[in-house]
C-alpha cells in the first residue's frame, strides 16, 4: 500500500475512521496528515476500482507537493496521477481526467471545470481537502464540497488541517460546508502521538521601542484621539480604538448605507473610521516593523492624497500630527535610525549559524517590504546566504510566480542556501524538512498562522522558535491574543462532537425546494465569478458556459437576461454601456429582461445625480419596453432566473440555442451608434443631430458655431466635440 513509510498506531487509528465517515482530522504539522489521505486514498481504490480520488490543495506549489509524496510513497502507477493547473489547456485537463486515478488540483481550477461540464465529480470516491479551515464563506472548497456531496456515488470526505479555527462556531461551519460526520484530534501531548513528537524550544525576545520612535508614535496617538473624539459626536462614543473595534464599525456603518439608510453623518463617520484606521496602521508599522515600513506608508498616503484618490487621505494631509510624525520619520530615516529588531535579529541569525553551519532558518514577516529588507541586511553576513520567499506579483510589490516558489523551496530543502524570509504564503503546508529556527520578527493574532508558522520546525528533529515582541505595543496584544485562541481552540475541539451530530445533518436548502431536472441555461464566461453560476449548478440546472454575443443568461429563444450589480449599473450609465446593451438585447430577444441585484441604494452608490438615473430607468422600462426586475443578493438572482427559466421551457421547451452573431443593426441605428461616440453625446443628442445635419459626414465637416446651433450643445461640448474629430491618431 505505502512505500518506504510504515503507518503508525495514530494513524492507523485515524484511519479507521477516516474508512467510515467523512471526517475532519486535526494533527500538528509534521505528524503525517498527507500519510492518510495516501492509506484513504488507497483503501478507496481497493473499494472502488473505477473510482477517482480528488486532493484539492489552495495552491499550486502545495498541490504539486503532494502530488510528489503520493508518487513517491504510493504504490500506484505514477502514470495515474495529474496535476491539474491554469497552464493546462481545458482540453487537455479534460483528457488527463478520464485516464488519470488521483488527480491534484486547486479548488479555483477545479470549480471552473466543474462549471464549465468538463468533468463530475459523480466517480470521486474521495475528496481531500487540505488546509481544511478554509472552507468557509465563499472559499471554493465549500462550493466544490456541496457539489461533491450532491453529485458523488461513493461519497467520502476526508479534510485535513493542523488549525480548524479558532472558536466553536468557526469549527462548526468547517465541519458543516464539508458534511464532516466525525472529527479525529491529536496534539503533541497525546500517549500516541507523544513517541513521535520532536522537542520545540520557545523564547519570547522583548525589545524595547526606542524614544526616538516613541516620540513619532505620540503624533499619531493624538493623531487617532482627536478622530476617536470627533466620532463620538457620532454617537460612537462607546467604540474603542483598536484595529479590529474601526475595523467592525466601518462594517456596521456600511451596512446601514446598503439597507438605504441616508444620513450625512454617516459619511462624515466612514471618512473619520478611514483616516482613524490608516493612523492605525501606520502606528502599528512603526512599532512592530521601524521607521522604513512606516515612511513607505507615509508616502503612499501622500501620494493617495495628492492624486485625489479618497477624501479621507486628502483629510490626513491636513492633519498636523500626523505631518509632525511623517516628518519626525523622515528625519530619522535620513539618519538611518531603525527598529532595533534588526540587529537583534542578525544577532540570532549568526549566532544559530555558527553553532551549526547546516542550519536552516525560516523567519517570518508580515509585509513583503519588510521581507526584502530584513533580506538585504542579512545578507552583509558572509556567513547568510538569504532569499525571500513571497506570493505572486502585485502591483507595486515584489512578487514570485508559483514556478520561481517551487524552484526556491526545492533549492531551500536542498541546502542550496541557509536562510528564508518568507511572508504567509510559506506558512500553509510546506514541505520543509529539518528546520532548526524559527523566528517570528513581529506576533501575529491568529491560533491558524501561529500553528501554522511554530509548524515549520520540530518535524525530524528539535528545533527552536523565537519570537520578537516589542514591550508595551501592539506586538504584545498580539503575542496573549494567538495564545489564547489556541487554548480555546482545543477546548472548542474536545466539546464539538456532540454539537457535530446536531449540525451537519442535511439542511434545507434553495436548491432542494428548486431542483428542475433538464432546465437549460446559457451563462457568459463573465458570470464565471459571479456566485450565480454555482448557485444554479447547485439547483440542477443545466449551466452552459459560453462567450454569449449578448445578455449574461439565455433561457429560451426569446429571453435574455442582463444582470447588473447596483454598482455596475451605475457605472454602465456613465460610460454609457448600458445603451448599446439595451439596444442589443431588445434587437436580439423578444421578452428581454435586466435584474439589478444588491441591496445598495441605487442612488448613493456613484456621484450621478438623481435624475440621470432615474431618466435611464424610464427609458429602459418606456423607450424599450425592458422590464427591470430587483434582486436582493446572487441567492436571490438564482432563484428569479431558475423560477424564469422553468416558466419559458414548460411552455417553450428546451431546444434552444444562443445567438451566434449579433442581429446587424440598420442604416439608422449605426449612424445613431457612430453619432453617440462622440463626446457628451447620448442618444437624444445623437438623433438632433443627425436630424439637423442629415448625414454623417456633415457633423464632422460642421464648424463649432454650426454645432452650437443645436439645443443642449453650448461652447465647452461643441469644443470638446472639434477637438475628438480633429485630432491627429497616435499608434
Amino acid at each position: 500500500m505505502l512505500k518506504d513509510i510504515k503507518p503508525r498506531l495514530y494513524q492507523e487509528a485515524i484511519l479507521n475512521t477516516c474508512a467510515k465517515q467523512n471526517t475532519l482530522v486535526v494533527l500538528p504539522t509534521g505528524l503525517g496528515k498527507t500519510a492518510i489521505a495516501m492509506l484513504l486514498a488507497a483503501h478507496r481504490l481497493k473499494l472502488y476500482p473505477n473510482s477517482k480520488i480528488l486532493f484539492l490543495a489552495p495552491s499550486k506549489p502545495l498541490a504539486a507537493q503532494h502530488l510528489d509524496a503520493f508518487k513517491k510513497h504510493l504504490e500506484i502507477n505514477p502514470d495515474e496521477m495529474e496535476l491539474f493547473t491554469g497552464e493546462t489547456k481545458p482540453e487537455k485537463r479534460e483528457e488527463s481526467w478520464r485516464k488519470a486515478k488521483i488527480i491534484f488540483s486547486t479548488p479555483q481550477g477545479m470549480s471552473n471545470d466543474v462549471i464549465w461540464s468538463r468533468i463530475s465529480l459523480e466517480d470521486v470516491s474521495c475528496l481531500i481537502i487540505d488546509e481544511a479551515h478554509k472552507a468557509t464563506g465563499d472559499y471554493d472548497y465549500v462550493w466544490l464540497a456541496k457539489n461533491y456531496h450532491q453529485k458523488a456515488k461513493f461519497e467520502r470526505i476526508l479534510c485535513l488541517t493542523a488549525s480548524p479555527g479558532a472558536n466553536t462556531d468557526k469549527i462548526l461551519e468547517v465541519c458543516k460546508n464539508c458534511y464532516i460526520e466525525e472529527i479525529e484530534v491529536r496534539t503533541k501531548e497525546d500517549d500516541d502521538v507523544k513517541p513521535y513528537v520532536q522537542d520545540v524550544e520557545i523564547d519570547y525576545i522583548s525589545i524595547e521601542l526606542p524614544e526616538e520612535l516613541k516620540a513619532i508614535k505620540k503624533f499619531l496617538d493624538a493623531s487617532l484621539k482627536s478622530k476617536i473624539e470627533k466620532l463620538k459626536s457620532f454617537g460612537l462614543g462607546s467604540m474603542q480604538k483598536t484595529k479590529g473595534d474601526l475595523l467592525q464599525m466601518q462594517k456596521d456603518l456600511h451596512g446601514r448605507l446598503a439597507r438605504g439608510e441616508k444620513d450625512f453623518a454617516l459619511w462624515s463617520a466612514l471618512s473619520l473610521l478611514a483616516e482613524s484606521i490608516k493612523v492605525q496602521h501606520t502606528s502599528e508599522l512603526l512599532e512592530s516593523q521601524g521607521v522604513s515600513a512606516a515612511i513607505n506608508f507615509f508616502k503612499k498616503v501622500k501620494e493617495e492624497g495628492e492624486n485625489g484618490k479618497s477624501k479621507a487621505t486628502k483629510n490626513l494631509l491636513k492633519d498636523e500630527n500626523f505631518l509632525a510624525a511623517y516628518a519626525k520619520a523622515s528625519a530619522l530615516e535620513s539618519e538611518s535610525i531603525e527598529h532595533p529588531k534588526i540587529e537583534e535579529l542578525k544577532r540570532i541569525v549568526l549566532e544559530e549559524i555558527k553553532n551549526n553551519k547546516e542550519c536552516k532558518i525560516i523567519i517570518f514577516t508580515q509585509f513583503r517590504d519588510s521581507a526584502t529588507r530584513i533580506s538585504h541586511e542579512l545578507n552583509h553576513n558572509k556567513e547568510v546566504d538569504c532569499n525571500i520567499f513571497v506570493g505572486q506579483t502585485k502591483k507595486g510589490e515584489t512578487g514570485m510566480s508559483q514556478k520561481e516558489q517551487i524552484a526556491l523551496m526545492q533549492n531551500f530543502r536542498e541546502g542550496k542556501f541557509n536562510t528564508l524570509v518568507a511572508t504567509s504564503v510559506a506558512e500553509e503546508g510546506i514541505d520543509i524538512p529539518s528546520v532548526n529556527l524559527v523566528v517570528f520578527y513581529e506576533p501575529v493574532p491568529s491560533a491558524i498562522r501561529l500553528i501554522q508558522r511554530r509548524g515549520r520546525t520540530g518535524r525530524l528533529e528539535k528545533g527552536k522558535v523565537i519570537m520578537l515582541v516589542t514591550k508595551n505595543t501592539i506586538d504584545e496584544t498580539y503575542r496573549w491574543a494567538a495564545s489564547r485562541k489556541e487554548k480555546k481552540m482545543y477546548n472548542s475541539l474536545k466539546d464539538i462532537r456532540t454539537k457535530l451530530k446536531n449540525t451537519t445533518k442535511k439542511q434545507p436548502t434553495l436548491s432542494d425546494y428548486s431542483q428542475e431536472e433538464g432546465i437549460k441555461i446559457f451563462a457568459d464566461t463573465r458570470e464565471q465569478s459571479s456566485g450565480v453560476v454555482k448557485l444554479l449548478s447547485d439547483m440542477n440546472a443545466d449551466v452552459k458556459m459560453q462567450s454569449l454575443i449578448t445578455a449574461d443568461y439565455i433561457i429560451s429563444g426569446r429571453v435574455g437576461i442582463e444582470r447588473k450589480s447596483v454598482s455596475d449599473f451605475a457605472s454602465s450609465i456613465i460610460d454609457r454601456r448600458l445603451l448599446i446593451q439595451l439596444r442589443e438585447l431588445k434587437n436580439n430577444f423578444e421578452r428581454p429582461l435586466i435584474i439589478i441585484e444588491g441591496m445598495e441604494d441605487i442612488y448613493s452608490v456613484r456621484n450621478i445625480h438623481p435624475n440621470a438615473i432615474r431618466g435611464m430607468l424610464a427609458t429602459i422600462t418606456v423607450s424599450y419596453g425592458i422590464p427591470i426586475i430587483y434582486s436582493r443578493d446572487a441567492k436571490d438572482t438564482a432563484g428569479l432566473i431558475m423560477a424564469i427559466a422553468k416558466r419559458e421551457q414548460n411552455d417553450s421547451g428546451k431546444n434552444f440555442n444562443p445567438h451566434t452573431e449579433k442581429k446587424p443593426l440598420s442604416a439608422k441605428e449605426l449612424q445613431e451608434y457612430i453619432v453617440q461616440s462622440l463626446p457628451n453625446v447620448g442618444e437624444t443628442l445623437a438623433k438632433s443631430l443627425l436630424k439637423d445635419f442629415k448625414s454623417i459626414k456633415k457633423i464632422v465637416n460642421a464648424e463649432m458655431e454650426d454645432l452650437k446651433r443645436i439645443e443642449k450643445i453650448g461652447e465647452k461640448k461643441a469644443e470638446d466635440i472639434r477637438k475628438i474629430l480633429d485630432a491627429n491618431y497616435e499608434d
